[in-house]
């Protein structure tokens, strides 16, 4: 399965990625990762979520073949709202989210990690949002929760990377330990949450979203209107045409819709 779940000793509940070959999720998987950690903190023996992904890279975001051979807007809408709702689902846990990143974690990844509580990568993995490459904005707000301001500025416009031992430095990524040995490393921190009172994790929980400096969901909700409004201008369907290589010879874009 894509994405599967399964409830470990003492609360601990393990969400695993697997949708090769880069993790990009189709709009249905995302809407499904949301629902199965949702799931998850619904569950009152629930004391916390690790959530982490097999394959080369933690999560490459969006599947863009998807959204550029979907006629009209139906795929990037639904890529907005399974995003949002993933997001969202990582935030609104009413326990502790754990991300354990390895490789790669673009586009989508940074919402996911940047959402989540605690970070955990592996010595080869690095952060990124190359949506301007894509003609896309969003994620933003998630990114400037884990590396400094101007860095995510810069990082927003040139697309650059960032790696674990940069955030770690920074103090958003906890530990960067090698590839083999991240899942021990996300569950040794997860245990020592899952040791604590329950009732006192989730509270904790809600207290700290409850003090933010801002509100994510509503931010991330705001950048996700300019990628609406670049669909529209056309540009971002040229990108993502590029990117995809599924524009084929002789065929001319025009907004969303290929004439021959």
């Amino acid at each position: 399965m894509p994405i599967s779940t399964a409830t470990l000793d003492d609360g601990i509940v393990e969400v695993v990625v697997d949708c090769p070959p880069v993790n990009a999720l189709t709009v249905a998987e995302w809407f499904e990762l949301a629902e199965v950690i949702t799931s998850a903190g619904a569950d009152t023996a629930t004391r916390v979520v690790v959530l982490r992904a097999e394959g080369k890279g933690f999560n490459a975001g969006v599947d863009i073949k998807e959204m550029q051979n979907t006629t009209g807007f139906d795929a990037l809408i639904g890529a907005n709202k399974g995003c949002f709702a993933a997001f969202a689902a990582v935030y609104d846990c009413p326990v502790p989210v754990i991300t354990a990143v390895n490789g790669f974690c673009v586009g989508g990844g940074i919402g996911l990690a940047g959402n989540s509580d605690v970070i955990v990568a592996s010595d080869d993995a690095f952060f990124g949002l190359p949506e301007v490459d894509r003609g896309a904005l969003g994620a933003a707000t998630h990114l400037a929760r884990m590396v400094p301001q101007h860095k995510m500025r810069q990082m927003v416009y040139t697309s650059a990377t960032a790696t674990a031992h940069e955030l770690q430095q920074w103090g958003s990524v906890l530990s960067v330990v090698p590839r083999d040995e991240l899942r021990d490393e996300a569950m040794k921190v997860a245990a020592q949450i899952a040791e604590k009172s329950p009732v006192v994790i989730r509270a904790a929980k809600e207290s700290l979203n409850g003090i933010d400096l801002w509100d994510v969901k509503k931010s991330y909700r705001f950048e996700q209107g300019f990628t609406f409004e670049l669909n529209l201008s056309g540009v971002a369907d040229e990108l993502r045409d590029d990117f995809a290589g599924t524009e084929k010879a002789g065929t001319k874009k025009t907004g969303t819709k290929a004439e021959q």
